[in-house]
């Protein structure tokens, strides 16, 4: 279940009822695998979806009253009473040590990085980045490709993939040999069954870089470092006005 932060997106989904349906919650969900995927655990660990509304506004900071106004008045009234937060910065959520930076060009794509969740983690969905702006961000416009953006979807093979009921453990073991399988299909950057590209070169076995099962590991989550509350003293606020719109 968490493999997909369902944690972050049962918080999205109280407010996605609250505002309106659409591809700004698929954005927020991406921010929070991708930033859980940089610290290695869970961006807003909260216990309950109250709970966890209040680790978000403590990290991000608490909403404009722009953003209040399209609230319920039960919700407003709970959400208008709660203290204030200025939130942290993203350069204090993602400092350099998560990222690497053995070089200038490596330091600049962490600043990226930073940018880009600072885009998708926005409270409001009105003013988060959206997809095709997403794809044209400096730190994954080089990924880019036309054809795969505009390529049909994928057909399914088995329809009722979706109704399967597995454990977690077992979704983790079905996704683990689908990996697998794929690194065997596409040795040496060849998909198998399909004609090398002209002038390809042939990478040596041995060189050919390994790939880590702890991408996105749920086994991460409940052993790495979590978000600071408003009570950790080691982290300071970001700089502006209490209430600020994210």
């Amino acid at each position: 279940v968490d493999l997909w932060s369902v944690g972050c997106i049962m918080g999205e989904m109280i407010r996605h009822k609250i505002l309106f349906p659409g591809r700004d919650f698929d954005i927020w969900s991406v921010g929070c695998i991708m930033g859980e995927m940089i610290r290695g655990g869970v961006l807003f660990p909260g216990t309950d979806h109250i709970d966890q509304w209040n680790k978000v506004i403590e990290t991000l900071g608490t909403p404009c009253p722009e953003f209040m106004k399209k609230l319920q008045p039960t919700v407003r009234t709970y959400v208008e009473n709660r203290p204030k937060y200025a939130g942290y910065s993203f350069e204090k959520l993602f400092p350099d040590n998560l990222f690497p930076s053995e070089s200038e060009h490596q330091k600049l794509k962490a600043s990226q990085a930073r940018d880009l969740l600072s885009k998708m983690l926005v409270v409001d969905a009105t003013k988060r980045i959206s997809v095709d702006e997403a794809l044209q961000h400096p730190y994954i416009n080089v990924w880019y490709d036309p054809a795969e953006v505009e390529a049909p979807s994928p057909k399914i093979p088995d329809k009722q993939l979706d109704e399967r009921d597995h454990t977690v453990e077992e979704w983790k073991e079905l996704i683990y040999k689908e990996v697998l399988e794929w690194e065997e299909r596409t040795k040496n950057g060849v998909i198998r069954g399909q004609p090398a590209p002209l002038g390809a070169a042939v990478i040596n076995n041995s060189q050919h870089p390994s790939s880590s099962s702890s991408v996105n590991d749920v086994s991460s989550m409940s052993t790495g470092p979590t978000l600071p509350s408003d009570t950790d003293s080691s982290l300071e606020t970001s700089a502006g006005p209490l209430g600020c719109c994210r």
